[in-house]
């Protein structure tokens, strides 16, 4: 965020356009997985992806210099954990209810406050441990464990957390080399290859013509959410923009309610309340030590 005047109203619209396609990738994502694995829907989701930011690239550009890169392992890193959170929270759409899926998403940002001792070698305070405590108590009261039954779906949320959280970080540290253009060049052309490969371990398996637009509506609306919020954050700070993109989990679980006859736990979002809290207070704590605060999806 520059030092220009913050525009709310129009931030909030940028919200709005990336809510919205959160919520057609999460119905897409399921659609697609009735026929294809996972591996299968990240391959032709980047496939689309790479088609799409090439074409993108040669039109503004005229040619892909942009793509070259001397950070290699930057890359490799930020998209092995990426594909990793990518695939869980696609396999997480078919084991829990979305609302489940997305309040725990919404503790990316509390790995990312964990992990960035490891990673970018930041003291790990008392009040960084206070934040990450307040976040996991609210994981705890979404999954409600001894009340009832966990299973693989809930391990998927807090793993597609731990992966955007990573990817989010090893992302910032790209941005100071490279452009938006060449990071989303070399995510789709890695992770297509990743999620090809995977495929053919598994046995592939050629999505049926009814799929088609599915697949299409899941690899636009990746490009369309990132790109959403990040205009959104370019238009005011991150203390404006998390409340925001936290309108999410009631919206996702209508979905869930009027598609797939979810039930409205209360759990959910008090757990969603709990751990939105803990990041509003690592916003503040961002904001009075003058850092870059972490964003809310990194996807």
């Amino acid at each position: 965020m520059t030092d220009a005047q913050p525009q709310p109203l129009k931030a909030a619209l940028w919200m709005c356009g990336a809510i919205v396609s959160f919520v057609l990738m999460a119905i897409a994502g399921r659609a697609v997985q009735v026929e294809l694995s996972s591996f299968e829907l990240m391959f032709w989701r980047s496939l689309v992806g790479f088609g799409i930011v090439t074409a993108l690239i040669r039109w503004r550009t005229g040619t892909l210099a942009t793509v070259r890169t001397a950070h290699w392992g930057l890359h490799l890193t930020r998209n092995v954990f990426h594909f990793l959170g990518q695939n869980m929270w696609f396999f997480g759409l078919t084991m829990i209810p979305l609302a489940q899926l997305v309040a725990l998403e919404f503790t990316m940002p509390i790995w990312v406050l964990i992990m960035a001792p490891l990673f970018l070698g930041e003291a790990l305070t008392g009040k960084k441990i206070a934040i990450a405590l307040l976040g996991f108590l609210g994981v705890l009261i979404v999954a409600q464990p001894g009340v009832q039954v966990l299973n693989a779906g809930h391990a998927a949320g807090v793993l597609a957390a731990i992966g955007f959280a990573v990817n989010l970080i090893f992302t910032r540290r790209i941005m100071l080399h490279d452009t938006v253009l060449c990071v989303l060049f070399w995510m789709t052309a890695s992770q297509g290859m990743m999620g090809l490969a995977l495929s053919l371990v598994e046995g592939f398996t050629w999505p049926s013509a009814a799929l088609l637009p599915w697949l299409g509506v899941v690899a636009v609306t990746g490009l369309t959410a990132h790109f959403s919020l990040t205009t959104a954050l370019g238009l005011a700070p991150a203390m404006m923009v998390a409340p925001m993109e936290f309108a999410r989990l009631p919206i996702i679980a209508l979905v869930g309610v009027a598609l797939y006859a979810e039930p409205l736990d209360p759990m959910v979002f008090l757990g969603a309340a709990v751990i939105f809290a803990a990041n509003v207070w690592n916003l503040r704590r961002g904001k009075a030590r003058n850092q870059l605060p972490a964003r809310v999806d990194a996807r």
